[in-house]
């Protein structure tokens, strides 16, 4: 039998996907990555710890992330408007806490033996978001698990978000399921024109040739292991530019 494909709807005044941040610098990918839409999934489910298994089983299976923008109309025709820069945003941790106060001590950051940071403790951090985004993901699931994920998206177990916590979604994520791949997108062009957005790029699952994609790179983005120690391996996509 084959997996079914459920359609996602990603939209937000900030989203945030990481991929390759240091504690300093927070990165974000232009798209949703796989590892941040299986953590929504889990988040959804109440699914806390490594799951391992239930990433083991997605680890093959594809999913597809297109971007959309704004659309303009100009003398009857319609264009794409640029996509928003990305928002850096200034952070502090560990600033304005009182070392004598044994609570606030706690939230002030220490070396790996408990010993006072140089500096005091306070670090600077950048961290960098997508504005106005609006992503569809067609994220291909395993059959049987299917109608549990659905359950989850239309009422999870802990809040859902895209890609940090403070990115929380503006509209219903869940918009079907499908048989195939085309389907769900040919449903996801009809919920952009709805909202007057049009098609930016498209990721696609795995390497096509040359002369098929713009950009052909390698991500580290599939979770092999989520919880304190997390673990990701790398996967193969495909840029494609809407002309």
């Amino acid at each position: 039998m084959r997996n079914p494909y459920l359609l996602l709807w990603l939209e937000a005044p900030l989203q945030s996907w990481g991929f390759d941040s240091k504690f300093g610098r927070r990165d974000t990918q232009i798209f949703p990555t796989k590892s941040g839409v299986l953590g929504l999934v889990c988040s959804a489910l109440g699914a806390s710890g490594e799951q391992r298994a239930l990433l083991a089983e997605f680890a093959a299976l594809s999913q597809t992330a297109i971007s959309y923008v704004r659309s303009k109309q100009t003398s009857g025709s319609v264009f794409k408007q640029e996509r928003e820069p990305l928002l850096r945003d200034f952070h502090m941790v560990g600033s304005g806490y009182d070392k004598h106060d044994p609570w606030a001590s706690l939230l002030i950051p220490k070396t790996s033996e408990g010993k006072p940071a140089v500096g005091g403790g306070s670090k600077m951090t950048y961290r960098y978001y997508l504005q106005d985004a609006a992503f569809a993901v067609v994220l291909e699931v395993p059959d049987d698990k299917s109608g549990i994920i659905i359950e989850a998206l239309q009422s999870p177990v802990w809040d859902v978000y895209l890609g940090r916590k403070n990115c929380v979604p503006t509209d219903f994520i869940y918009r079907g399921i499908f048989n195939s791949d085309a389907a769900a997108l040919q449903q996801a062009g009809s919920i952009a024109m709805e909202k007057q957005r049009i098609e930016d790029f498209r990721v696609l699952h795995g390497a096509l040739d040359d002369s098929e994609a713009d950009e052909v790179f390698t991500i580290n983005d599939v979770p092999v292991q989520f919880g304190e120690d997390k673990c990701y391996r790398d996967r193969q996509v495909s840029l494609i530019y809407a002309r």
